[in-house]
Order: structure tokens, then C-alpha cells, then sequence
């Protein structure tokens, strides 16, 4: 086994168009442990990323010991990246595990027994239902729990409790990417697979830094485009990354669009398809609505126009263009740089616009992912505990919200239905006023991942609200709650978890969880008991016990849905591979692509959401689509660009961007105490253009303090390969985190703005300024192997 620290990407297997992708077998143990030393390997799928690599778990005398990728698993063909393979399971047995419950008296977090703690939680959860009903509460989740047990939040949150506050991290990283598909497809879902990448002649990815957030789909692309018959990329983003290096090695292009300017770029490249005849206007006709009013919109982004708004090579878009118009199979992804940045949904939209002006979906190597940030970003969207309905039912439908009500056996009236469901910036909102007095949070680490750190810390730790927090470690979010709840993590519990590409695993408990912790199905269900919420005929209202009974309970809710797992058991689950969604009688071994009969989930009856206007947010009622007559066609819906939120000036010079970085995950609550991952991207950093790094006098290493309206961070800079007028920031490094230094945390910076579509926050588009505090002492802790390498090398092996 090669250092996948250094080459992260491991030995190339090339393949060719139309064949399948060879497999080939990642596996890391600790160290002492050898293969025939392992007593058993347990079935699951990574959790470290989006892409739901399956996999199995090493297990000797009770303990986690190392991971192994599953050969014959459509998705990752056996391979695992650098997470994946050094940072799975680690965590596990980390000393600082919370094994107790904790609870604050004096000001103070003592640990207790579960009776106390529960009984905290329901004696204040009774009182302010009793003195001010169920909007005083609130849950904002993850997007890396199990189905079961977001569907298990879901029904107490609506029929136990009746709040509309309920949303996930999810919000934060994909809820651009339902949204796009709601509005385009009329439900969420994504249209396309990973085994596209097999037969594409051409791949586009948008905001999507493939090759360090999705390790293993970015090594699939290799594969392809180091073997016969290679697809062409084009990449779009701000930064010079491998993915763009790539894009440039196969004769594609580069678009590194001024930061908050994407939908001017897509805008551009949407008007070439029109100018040079590149639609396939009878498809458009008999399958889309809305293509005038599109043509309209995108008629005066010129090339020239669009270069001068987004500081790109007008012939460089027209390139872009061209190839997209006259490749036969384009793939196209898309992830964070679109979807956190400015006129999010509105430029995800026009990906899918490209796609259907073109007749490029429903089938191989035509595909759209608008991609996850997380592993289980998906079962939060399809189970309803991000605000939405299960099922992916439309809350503005009485006929959906009966099906849930009888599905309940409770009165519709609970379910909460009477606006949009609130999603998590104005949770936070509502905390911050006190009006919700009661805010649960689990698996989520708010006090470094939202935006406006320094305000979200003000909220949590105020007395207007009792915050209940459930989690592996006591993190930067459960040092400030009022009730810590130790919760087991992965491979400490059982429960299925679907990818990016709809493909469902089951994950089965490989060891027990330490001292006294739970799984999170588990804690709710406690919680459900102890309020004793009850059906309309006072049964029980959640009739589950076990991980295997939600999941037959989530089937029937999602029976005839277009997320529909009726077909599917934990049996069937077991076998060599997981299954894309729907499983039914009629596709018993899953569905490979959606929309392969041109056939959308648009119609009014059956539609997740009634669509919006893109500029504004304004929603489309009931009645308005009904009159529109959609009838399973895909909607083209554009938008003009604007300028963003916070637009740079002499105080803020420069555009400040957030992101990832390979080696590290989320907030570093399991990355962060896996060693080898430690030391390859240990701490905090800021990247700067050679250009504005020369004008600032900064020199690699040293020492800058980066400021916007909001906040400041201080860290060592980088001379990378971000454009000019841009700084980058990793977003995964906490304060106080595991570094334990102040000013190490990106979110310091960025604004509490969001889509008016998507309501994702705009993580990318703030101004900012950046001086010099000291000199240096060695070079920024950055990784040189990926997208933050020195501008002065491309970097490690591909």
C-alpha cells in the first residue's frame, strides 16, 4: 500500500470509454495489526465524504483496528482516499470520547447518569410547550447520521411536537442542490450516476474541487481520461487546482470566475447554445417549458459582457461552450463554489438548463450530480428532518400532508404546513430573539461551521435558550449547551446511509460504543417515551425499536414517492453492492439513471416544491402551477445577474472564499485526531495570488491578519493558486479547537446572508482586507500535494 498522504490518489488503472472502471483493493490497518490478526470485518460504507465508498471495517478485541474497500461495491470499485483509509477509526478510541452525559449547574458542565439528563431535557421541553407551544422548539441535525434516525427526528419534530424549526448542516452545503433539482425537475434527486464518468466524452465541474473533496470519484475521472478514448474537462473556479490542471492536460478549459459572479459565466454560456444553433429545439419542445423566457434572459450576456463581469478570456468561454455544445455525453457536477456563493440556486439551474436545452439526461454518459457536501446529506432531504416533508412531499399540498397524517395516525392539523418549514439561519434567528427557547442539536458543530462565528457563539451560550447538544467529542458547540449527550458514532451502531448518486448501504454495528453513549436513534426514542407522544389513538406514536424496524416504517412512508425504497430490506442490503433508489416491484434491483423517459415528477400533484422565481425567492402557488399545465415537462428558469452582497472597496480590497482541504473533514471532529491526517494539514492558513501576495509585501509563511466587517483571523499565508483579488481560506479549524489558538476560524469573516431560493448561506462572497503581522518562521502549514500547493510547484502526483 502506497503513502496516500503523499499520493493521494493512489496508482493509475486506466480504462477505456464504455468499460468498466478495474478494481482495485484500498486497505489500511494500524499499526501492529496484521491482516490474518483481525478477528472479523464488518460490512459499511465511508463516512468521510459524499461519495459512500463501500467498505469493511476491521475489527480485533472489541476495537476498531482498520478499513478495506469492497471490491464488487458499484462505487468505489474497492478503492478508498486519504480520509477514508487514516481517519475512519481512529476517533473511536480517542481519549476524550464523551462516555457520560453532561449537564450545566453553577455555570458548569458535570457529568451525570441518563435519568438526569433526560429528565432535564423533558422537564424543560414540557414547560415551554405548556407556556408557549411547539414553535418554542427547535432541532438543526447533520448531514451524518443514518436514515432511520433522521427519519425518527422527523416524525416527533412534526407529529410529536408540531414545530416547523427543523433543519440540518445540510443547509449549509447541499440545500443548493435540491433546490436546483426541485426547481428544474420539480423533486429532488439526482439525475444522473457515477458510472457516467464511463461513457462521457466530456466532464463539467462547477465550484467542484473534485479532487480533494470526492478523492475516489476523482480518481474513477483520472482512470478515464489516462486511458484510451479520454474525456475533455472544464473546470470552473477561482483557484488553479488539480482539477483544473487536469482540465487544461485534456484540452479543456479553465474559467476562473471573479468571486460571486457565477451566473453571469453560465448566463454566457447558456446564450452561446442559443447563438450557435447547439439545441435540440424539438427535444426542448416536447419535454421542457420556459426556453423563450430563458433565451430572453441570457440574450445580452455576449462573451465580452460576461468577461468583463467575471475577469475571464471571452474566447476561452466561447471554448467552454463549444465543447459543451458539441460533445455527444457531457457529465456535469457541480458542489460548493457554486452553491455558497452568490445567486446560488440560480446558477446551479442553469447547469441543469445546459443539460436540457441539449436533451443531455436520462441516459450513459449524460448525467447531472448536483453533489453532496455530506455522506448522508441525502437521507436528511428524503426523511424530512431538514424542514421538508419525507418522502420528498410538498408542504403547500394538503393531499401530501394527509398521506403523512394517516401514514402518523394523527390529525393534519399537527403536522406543521401553514408556511415554508425555517430553515437553519432563521433557527438561529428565532434563538438569538428567544422566541425558540428550546434548540436540540445533534452531530453538528454550529460554533465553527455557520456563519458569523462570533455571533453564533453569542447565541448558544445565551440564556434565552436551553440547548441540548449530542455528539461524539465535547466540541466547540457542546462546551456552550446545557445538556451534552454522549452519542455513538460510526461502526458503533447499525442503520443504512444513501451517497450523492442515490446508492443506499447498510452500515452494521461493528463494537460498541464507549461507557455509557447511545446510538442517536436511540436518544430520540428516549426522548419520544419520555414526552409520551401518542397517536390519535394513543398508541405510541413511534412504534420502532430497532435500526430495522425505522427502516421498514421509512419504506411505507416512501411508497410511491420518487425517493421510493419500498423494494428495499436490510437483507437485500447485505449483498456485494449498494442499491440506487427507487427500488420497487417494478425495479427490484434499483434504478441506475432518473428521467430515461424524458417523464420529470413536475406535475402539481406529485411535485415536490411549486417552483420560485430565481432573482427574488418569490414562491409560485398552487394555483399558478396548475394553470402552467407542466405535465412532466422540465422547467428552464433563469435569472439576471446581480452583484453581490458585499462588494469590495477601498476599506476591503479583496474577496475573501472559503473551502476545504483533502486531508481534513468538516470541523476536524474525527479528522482531527487521526494522526497521519493531523500532520499533513495541522492547522489554520490563508492563500493569497503571487500578485497581491508582491503588493502586500507578503512573502510565503508569513504571519497575516485577514479582517471583513465581521471579524479577523490571524494565520500563515500561502503564495498559492487562488486568482487575483481572491483569498481562500480553509473552513475546518475551530476556536477554541483542537489547535486551541484564537483567531484560527474562517467563518469569523463571512456574513449572514443566504439564497433567497436555497437559503444556503453565502460562505463566499465577502470583502475582506489583508496585512502583514510578522515574518514568518518556515512555510504555511498547508498541504503542497493538492489545490493549496505554492504557486511556485503544481503540487504532488496525480
Amino acid at each position: 500500500m502506497t503513502d496516500r498522504i503523499a499520493d493521494i490518489w493512489g496508482g493509475r488503472t486506466p480504462y477505456a470509454k464504455g468499460t468498466a472502471w478495474p478494481v482495485r483493493v484500498d486497505q489500511h490497518l494500524d499499526p501492529g495489526i496484521a491482516e490474518d490478526q483481525v478477528d472479523r470485518w464488518v460490512r459499511s460504507a465511508c463516512l468521510l465524504c459524499s461519495n459512500g465508498c463501500g467498505c469493511d471495517i476491521a475489527v480485533k478485541d472489541g476495537r476498531m483496528v482498520g478499513i478495506r474497500g469492497r471490491a464488487g461495491d458499484t462505487v468505489n470499485h474497492g478503492r478508498l482516499g486519504p480520509k477514508g483509509l487514516y481517519g475512519s477509526t481512529p476517533w473511536s478510541h480517542a481519549a476524550d470520547r464523551l462516555t457520560r452525559p453532561m449537564i450545566r449547574d453553577g455555570g458548569v458542565l458535570t457529568e451525570c447518569d441518563w435519568p438526569t439528563a433526560m429528565g432535564r431535557i423533558v422537564e424543560v421541553s414540557q414547560r415551554l410547550l405548556r407556556e408557549k407551544g411547539p414553535l418554542s422548539h427547535g432541532f438543526y441535525t447533520s448531514g451524518q447520521l443514518f436514515l432511520e434516525e433522521y427519519y425518527t427526528l422527523a416524525v416527533l419534530g412534526k407529529a410529536g411536537l408540531g414545530t416547523p424549526h427543523m433543519d440540518g448542516n445540510t443547509r449549509l452545503c447541499t440545500a443548493t442542490a435540491a433546490a436546483a433539482l426541485k426547481e428544474s425537475f420539480g423533486a429532488d434527486g439526482q439525475p444522473g450516476c457515477y458510472a457516467d464518468i464511463e461513457h462521457c466524452d466530456t466532464i463539467f465541474l462547477y465550484g467542484h474541487n473534485l479532487a480533494e473533496t470526492q478523492t475516489v470519484l476523482w480518481s474513477r475521472i483520472l482512470d478515464r481520461t489516462h486511458g484510451p478514448n479520454p474525456p475533455v474537462l472544464v473546470c470552473v473556479d477561482p483557484r488553479r487546482t488539480k482539477v483544473a490542471e487536469e482540465a487544461v492536460r485534456t484540452g479543456g478549459v479553465h474559467l476562473a470566475p471573479r468571486v460571486g459572479t457565477n451566473l453571469a459565466l453560465m448566463n454566457g454560456l447558456t446564450r452561446e447554445l442559443f447563438e450557435h444553433g447547439w439545441v435540440d429545439e424539438k427535444w426542448v419542445t416536447a419535454h421542457t417549458m420556459g426556453v423563450d423566457e430563458l433565451r430572453s434572459i441570457v440574450d445580452s450576456y455576449t462573451p465580452e459582457r460576461v468577461a468583463e463581469i467575471c475577469g475571464v478570456d471571452a474566447g476561452e468561454l466561447r471554448r467552454a461552450a463549444r465543447i459543451f455544445g458539441t460533445s455527444d455525453r457531457v457529465l456535469s457536477t457541480v458542489l460548493q463554489g457554486f452553491y455558497q456563493s452568490h445567486q446560488a440556486t440560480a446558477a446551479a439551474v442553469a447547469v441543469n438548463n445546459l443539460h436540457l436545452l441539449r436533451g443531455l439526461i436520462g441516459r450513459p454518459g449524460a448525467g447531472i450530480l448536483q453533489m453532496n457536501g455530506q455522506p448522508t446529506a441525502q437521507n436528511n432531504r428524503e426523511c424530512g428532518a431538514d424542514g421538508d416533508l419525507p418522502g420528498f412531499r410538498n408542504w403547500d399540498d394538503e393531499q401530501h400532508v394527509q398521506q403523512l397524517a394517516e401514514l402518523w395516525n394523527v390529525d393534519p392539523l399537527t403536522i406543521p404546513h401553514w408556511a415554508d418549514p425555517t430553515h437553519a439561519m432563521q433557527i438561529m434567528s428565532y434563538v438569538e430573539e428567544g422566541s425558540i427557547g428550546f434548540l436540540w442539536i445533534s452531530a453538528t458543530n454550529p460554533a465553527v461551521s455557520m456563519p458569523e462565528s462570533a455571533r453564533i457563539r453569542r447565541i448558544l451560550s445565551g440564556e434565552q435558550c436551553f440547548v441540548v447538544v449530542q455528539d461524539l467529542f465535547l466540541t466547540e458547540t457542546a462546551r456552550l449547551a446545557d445538556v451534552v449527550l454522549p452519542a455513538a458514532g460510526w461502526g458503533e451502531k447499525t442503520g443504512t446511509f444513501t451517497n450523492v448518486d442515490r446508492t443506499v448501504h447498510l452500515s452494521e454495528k461493528a463494537v460498541d460504543p464507549p461507557g455509557e453513549a447511545r446510538s442517536d436513534l436511540d436518544i430520540f426514542l428516549a426522548y419520544a417515551d419520555a414526552m409520551d407522544f401518542r397517536d390519535a389513538d394513543g398508541a405510541p406514536l413511534i412504534k420502532w425499536r430497532t435500526p430495522e424496524e425505522a427502516f421498514d416504517a421509512w419504506r411505507a412512508a416512501s411508497r410511491g414517492r420518487p425517493c421510493d425504497y419500498s423494494g428495499l430490506s436490510y437483507e437485500k442490503l447485505r449483498g456485494p453492492t449498494g442499491i440506487r433508489w427507487p427500488v420497487t416491484d417494478a425495479a427490484p434491483d434499483g434504478t441506475e439513471r432518473l428521467y430515461t423517459d424524458a417523464v420529470f415528477p413536475t406535475a402539481t400533484e406529485t411535485c415536490e416544491t411549486y417552483g420560485h422565481d430565481l432573482l427574488t425567492g418569490a414562491t409560485v402557488t398552487q394555483q399558478e402551477h396548475r394553470a402552467m399545465r407542466p405535465d412532466g415537462r422540465a422547467f428552464l428558469k433563469g435569472a439576471e445577474h446581480t452583484p453581490a452582497h458585499e462588494p469590495v472597496s477601498e476599506e476591503y480590497p479583496l474577496l475573501y472564499t472559503t473551502g476545504r482541504t483533502v486531508y481534513q473533514f468538516h470541523t476536524r471532529t474525527k479528522t482531527g485526531r487521526a494522526e497521519r491526517l493531523r500532520r499533513a494539514a495541522p492547522d489554520m492558513w490563508v492563500e493569497l495570488s503571487p500578485a497581491d501576495a508582491e503588493r502586500l509585501g507578503i512573502t510565503e509563511g508569513d504571519v497575516v491578519r485577514v479582517e471583513s466587517p465581521r471579524g479577523w483571523i490571524e494565520a500563515p499565508a500561502r503564495v498559492g493558486q487562488v486568482r487575483e483579488g481572491a483569498v481562500f481560506a480553509p473552513f475546518h479549524y475551530g476556536t477554541p479547537g483542537l489547535a486551541g489558538e484564537v483567531g484560527r476560524q474562517a467563518n469569523e469573516l463571512t456574513m449572514t446572508v443566504w439564497d433567497p431560493v436555497s437559503k444556503q448561506p453565502c460562505f463566499k462572497t465577502a470583502a475582506c482586507r489583508v496585512r502583514k503581522v510578522r515574518a514568518g518562521d518556515g512555510p504555511a502549514p498547508a498541504p503542497d500535494t493538492a489545490g493549496s500547493a505554492p504557486a511556485s510547484t503544481s503540487g504532488g502526483t496525480r
